[in-house]
């Protein structure tokens, strides 16, 4: 009995071993077939170690493909502190090529750690640097590929761009709006080594790195060159407080140009202060629009019937009252009678006083906002502000009038040229842009591709084009005549801002501007320029920023190949104006009878003989008065 259940015990004993013995086989079958890849790869992170290769950041291109933002091959230091084996001679050798006490440098040779980048010494090394420490052959010292970024033109575009910082990272403008996109993903050389540091006996193992999505702007190049450079004329000569402008598409919301002084480079934003680095005054400053807004209420008043441009009539007797208070024309003495349009020629106040009464309150500030006042537009930049406008209760008789002529409410920038562009686009509100399309590196496919946003319709069709044809006249008849170009059909219309600070106006303070348009009876660029304070000129926004605006759209004319128009309004001629003249054909004429008929002009004789057989410049040209023509006799 003993003996048997001595047997049974044996039995069950053998069973459960066996059983066992079947698991343990099974479970090894597991790992071996089932698990060994995980396994694998955790064993592998245990042994392996990553020196670092940075990927590029994607390109910033402009409209037309041209690189505004790339990136410079650079290198950097990176310490295994456990495979360096002469480690003083490490400390003493790197400490004096890379000009730092070896003090600083057996923190990182001595650092307990697997791996250790020498920051910020030894971060973007130039060549010569990188050939000495290479030339050490040190066992655990390391170059390894970094990149930089690099803005070819400097400062130019910078507040848009943006920088970057030391990492790579966007930090400003579209490097930062646009970071997750523009960054690439980094790669590595992997290599293997017990927990001493030590190597194992691994082949290294490269994993390339993977560039950013290259990013193309609405921005042309040749544009905004124009702009930066009449940016700096506007510092050189009047040294103001602050400079702007802008170039818009208003059938897209396209922006082609946009700059602003002060400025700075991003190549060394590190110099730069807080002030200048952080504030895109395009899109950011708000302040009093000026007469720049009366654009805006007589187009209200136009879409609402309240006045005829061309019929109507407002005398203006060089002031208004308004609850106590004096609003004062320019003009002294006022402009007399004249039309309403003529009101916008001369940018009269008290006129525009009477279009807000004509309007009322109600109706102003509907249409104030909306055309975008008081909201942010929506461009990708960021930092944008919304500026600041009347709670309805709060507008009273002088509010309202005030309000009327662009005084008394806070605008960007960005908002005036997108609440213009409107007026000039058949009514409809279009959202701004400064991105156009976001490329695959490689193969420079469209990724992602900005869409026309259309925010709303605010006025009519027949509202725009009156006030297309509204706007050349002020050009040619009226206080932007400083603008006009010969041949061309330019809309305009200045301002002259006061400023105001605590609640008080500023005396001989103001923000002058000024809007053009080309061409103005089927706009394809709006520019919006605006100069704070400007010293050593008359305080008439008429004298300082048309000029300036005039040779920017002479370079937006020659860039977007804009052709001449045979029906332009003419210009009335101001007593600073040297009127020009059609050059008759004189070919075939004798010489005498030639010169008669060009009285208006010097004439120089060459050749022999009476009859003239050709001349330049050539029939039908303009010349200002006393100009030289040659003619050729034979």
């Amino acid at each position: 009995m003993f003996s048997k259940k001595i047997n049974q015990r044996i039995k069950i004993a053998f069973i459960i071993f066996i059983i066992l013995f079947i698991l343990i086989i099974l479970r090894v079958f597991y790992v071996q077939v089932f698990d060994y890849k995980k396994l694998n790869e955790l064993a592998n992170d245990l042994w392996s170690r990553d020196l670092p290769i940075e990927a590029d950041r994607g390109l910033i291109l402009d409209r037309n493909g041209e690189v505004l933002a790339n990136n410079l091959t650079t290198t950097s230091l990176v310490l295994i502190p456990n495979q360096i084996k002469d480690k003083e001679k490490a400390v003493n050798s790197l400490a004096e090529i890379l000009k730092v006490s070896k003090e600083e440098m057996k923190k990182h040779v001595y650092k307990k750690t697997s791996m250790e980048r020498v920051h910020p010494e030894g971060r973007r090394l130039d060549y010569e640097t990188a050939d000495k420490i290479s030339a050490l052959n040190l066992k655990g010292v390391y170059l390894v590929k970094e990149s930089k970024r690099n803005y070819p033109y400097k400062d130019l575009l910078s507040h848009v761009l943006g920088y970057v910082g030391i990492d790579n990272q966007g930090l400003s403008g579209l490097e930062l709006q646009y970071d997750k996109y523009l960054t690439g993903k980094k790669g590595a050389i992997k290599y293997f080594s017990d927990a001493k540091g030590n190597n194992l006996n691994i082949s290294d193992v490269y994993v390339q790195p993977q560039n950013g999505m290259n990013i193309q702007l609405t921005i042309d190049l040749n544009i905004q060159k124009s702009v930066e450079r009449e940016l700096d004329n506007v510092v050189d000569m009047f040294s103001p407080d602050m400079a702007l402008a802008l170039v818009m598409n208003p059938k897209t919301g396209e922006i082609l140009a946009m700059s602003s002084r002060p400025t700075y480079d991003p190549n060394n934003y590190k110099e730069a202060d807080e002030k200048t680095l952080s504030r895109n005054l395009p899109i950011w400053a708000s302040y009093e629009p000026g007469s720049t807004l009366k654009i805006l209420s007589f187009s209200a008043a136009v879409e609402e019937g309240v006045i005829n441009p061309f019929k109507d009539k407002f005398y203006d007797s060089g002031s208004v009252t308004i609850d106590g208070t004096r609003i004062g024309c320019w003009k002294a003495g006022g402009h007399g009678e004249q039309t309403f349009l003529q009101v916008l020629q001369n940018s009269c106040n008290p006129g525009f006083v009477k279009i807000g009464n004509l309007l009322g309150k109600e109706k102003l500030f509907k249409y104030i906002r909306a055309f975008g006042f008081g909201d942010k537009t929506g461009i990708d930049l960021n930092g944008e502000g919304k500026g600041i406008l009347f709670d309805l209760d709060q507008v009273g008789n002088l509010e309202l009038a005030t309000t009327a002529f662009g005084q008394g409410i806070s605008v960007t920038p960005i908002q005036q040229i997108s609440a213009v562009s409107a007026v000039l686009n058949n009514g409809y509100l279009t959202k701004p842009t400064i991105l156009k399309s976001i490329l695959e590196p490689e193969t420079n496919n469209v990724v992602k591709k900005n869409k026309k946003t259309v925010v709303r319709k605010v006025v009519s069709n027949k509202t725009s084009k009156i006030m297309r044809a509204a706007l050349e006249s002020v050009v040619a008849k009226g206080g932007g005549k400083a603008a006009y170009i010969e041949g061309y059909r330019i809309g305009g219309k200045t301002g002259t801002a006061q400023k105001a600070k605590n609640g008080v106006y500023l005396s001989n303070n103001y923000i002058m501007s000024f809007v053009g348009i080309v061409p103005s009876n089927d706009p394809e660029a709006v520019l919006y320029i605006a100069i704070d304070n400007p010293k050593h000129t008359a305080m008439l926004s008429s004298y300082t920023t048309t000029p300036i605006a005039r040779r920017i759209l002479l370079d937006i004319i020659d860039t977007l190949h804009i052709k001449k128009q045979k029906n332009e309004l003419k210009k009335d001629l101001e007593w600073s104006d040297i009127p020009t003249y059609k050059v008759p054909n004189v070919v075939g004429k004798t010489a005498k009878s030639a010169k008669k008929k060009l009285e208006k002009f010097e004439v120089i004789f060459s050749g022999t003989g009476d009859k003239v057989v050709s001349q330049s410049p050539n029939a039908g040209s303009k010349l200002e008065e006393n100009a030289t023509i040659r003619l050729m006799l034979g």
